[in-house]
């Protein structure tokens, strides 16, 4: 069955790393990765997922922004299982990083998806020499 779903990178402070969990409810990300880490934003950007009637596809990471193998191992991941949901949007957020961007952005040429991340990681991917 094909679903709409967003993939989120992020940080939390529970969860196997660079392991794809599907939640669907509020009370399935609480359980499995529990509290935000402080100054991360990846566990918010899977709360307005699911609060905008999403699938997310959430992917722990070591550190957000910073632990690009587990970014790249993700992509791997989303590339072998593209066949199981309709990729609407790949979340980023705090990576600024060209070679990961750039990388994750040929997956959502592909599936047709956005890719979100915020301003300043915008600007840190324009500015990225």
């Amino acid at each position: 069955m094909f679903e709409r779903a967003v993939a989120v990178f992020g940080e939390s402070e529970r969860g196997d790393y660079c392991r794809p969990y599907c939640c669907r409810n509020m009370n399935q990300l609480y359980e499995i990765f529990g509290q935000p880490v402080p100054e991360t934003a990846g566990i918010h950007f899977a709360v307005q997922v699911l609060m905008h009637d999403f699938a997310l596809i959430f992917y722990r990471v070591r550190e957000e922004g910073h632990s690009f193998q587990d970014y790249f191992e993700g992509l791997w991941q989303l590339e072998i299982h593209s066949d199981e949901s309709e990729l609407s949007a790949i979340g980023l957020p705090g990576v600024g990083n060209g070679e990961v961007i750039e990388s994750i952005s040929s997956i959502c040429a592909t599936h047709h998806s956005i890719l979100i991340i915020s301003e300043s990681d915008l600007y840190d991917y324009l500015t990225d020499v």
